[in-house]
């Protein structure tokens, strides 16, 4: 009996973010016909619901090559290359744009609820190569559908699977208890109930990334306005103090990156925020109506009114379970791109070129792309993503040659060399370590010269999220 031609089916592609609408395009200048799948009302939905967060990528840094390609036909000109799009501008300027260009083969309120090998469940090993895969589709108007395709390319992110505030990586005891008063998004602090939620409070922020720099700010520039007095953050940070702890500063590449760093400097400086070192919270209690952070070690922080989780993102692989996947058993990575993106090893943003090769599984066909590749690793950005898919649709193309033709370099960080994910050897440790008999306010000195206040937070490039 012959192999059914699987070249004539769709690769279907899950997820319209950034990643996933460009491996569309690159998948059609390769004569490939693509179908993307996407949960949300509309393209870019995950961005959208950080629409206020400025990117400290340029515009010339998250658009798409091969999408520029299929938009400019349409009348669509690129922003400034080196203007800073906010996530309500991605999605309206260029995503929106670029699902219109791209038709019926985008779906929306298309949730992949299952992705398997037609006939074969995971264990079966028979034939399972020459069989399609088939993805079960749950609409939002209820219906269902089984679509078959050639290849899959999961451009699903992690934006959906937020981790917790525990120290273990699981829920803190009491956390979901709090759920009315715990966010694990940067808040919107120009909607003005979201506004009036922090204002005049005592709010913790867990995490020590890009999106943390952006709550300090924010809420540094809250507590300089007139309707604001009163607001304090508690930056509570699970390692002591180090000099990777505010990012590469002035020695980042992406300078919008390290002004992140240099704001939330200057929000401790400024006596906005207290930063809390070797916590690890254990329980978030209930008392009179705030909450309190208990530490692993039973440690105790003063109430808060708050509490802003900002500790990472982590892939949801419960639809993948029928697909025999390699992934690295910390990260959740592919196995072989798991070595170069491991903050235990190091904390340098540069990225070494990597493309379907290191992307692969042993279920031939299938491919992680975007945020949803580096697993539980936080440095991913959006140029990063659009190589992967150029590298992977050539490759599912036939196209070997362009597919191993991997040249990006990523910008650095300015930090680099081993800082890890967790606190240094005791005899290093300063500011407070995980054993230290008390959470430690860190007082940092003299001020960073970047401003947190109402001007400086509207026109400097001070934001970051997922993907950025």
């Amino acid at each position: 009996m012959n192999a059914p031609v699987t070249t004539e089916l769709p690769v279907i592609v899950i997820g319209a973010g950034p990643t996933g609408l460009a491996a569309a395009a690159h998948l059609l200048e390769h004569g490939v016909e693509p179908l993307v799948l996407e949960a949300g009302p509309a393209a870019g939905a995950a961005v959208r619901e950080w629409s206020h967060v400025r990117l400290f990528s340029t515009w010339g840094e998250v658009v798409d090559p091969a999408a520029e390609r299929l938009l400019t036909p349409t009348g669509w000109t690129r922003p400034d290359p080196a203007t800073y799009p906010s996530g309500g501008d991605w999605a309206d300027r260029y995503l929106r744009p670029l699902a219109d260009a791209l038709g019926d083969r985008v779906r929306t309120g298309a949730e992949v609820a299952g992705v398997s090998r037609a006939g074969r469940d995971r264990i079966v090993d028979a034939g399972r190569a020459t069989q399609p895969f088939v993805v079960h589709v749950s609409y939002a108007d209820g219906r269902e559908e089984r679509l078959s395709a050639r290849a899959v390319i999961d451009a699903s992110g992690t934006w959906t699977t937020p981790g917790p505030a525990g120290g273990s990586g699981l829920a803190a005891l009491g956390e979901r208890a709090a759920a009315d008063r715990v966010t694990y998004r940067v808040p919107d602090l120009k909607d003005p109930a979201v506004r009036a939620r922090y204002a005049g409070r005592r709010t913790a922020v867990i995490g020590s990334g890009a999106s943390a720099f952006t709550a300090l700010a924010h809420l540094a520039d809250l507590a300089q306005a007139d309707d604001g007095t009163g607001t304090k953050a508690v930056w509570i940070l699970r390692r002591g103090m180090s000099g990777s702890t505010f990012g590469g500063g002035e020695a980042d590449q992406l300078p919008a990156r390290g002004a992140l760093g240099l704001a939330a400097r200057a929000a401790v400086d400024q006596g906005y925020a207290d930063a809390v070192t070797g916590f690890r919270t254990e329980a978030i209690e209930s008392h009179a109506g705030q909450l309190v952070l208990v530490a692993e070690d039973g440690r105790r922080l003063d109430p808060v009114d708050e509490v802003i989780v900002l500790t990472g993102f982590r892939p949801d692989l419960s639809f993948l379970s029928e697909i025999r996947l390699g992934l690295d058993e910390r990260l959740q990575a592919p196995v072989g791109l798991a070595p170069l993106i491991d903050p235990n090893q190091h904390s340098c943003g540069t990225v070494y070129p990597h493309g379907h090769r290191e992307l692969s599984h042993p279920e031939q066909g299938i491919y992680l792309v975007g945020m949803k590749s580096y697993g539980r690793a936080p440095t991913f950005l959006a140029m990063t993503g659009y190589e992967q898919v150029r590298s992977v649709a050539a490759a599912i193309a036939g196209d070997l040659e362009a597919a191993d033709r991997v040249e990006l370099t990523l910008p650095e960080t300015g930090v680099c060399g081993g800082a890890g994910l967790f606190d240094a050897p005791e005899a290093d440790r300063s500011g407070g370590g995980c054993c230290a008999p008390a959470p430690q306010l860190v007082q940092l000195g003299a001020p960073a010269t970047v401003a947190v206040g109402a001007t400086a937070a509207e026109e400097a490039p001070v934001g970051g999220c997922c993907g950025a």
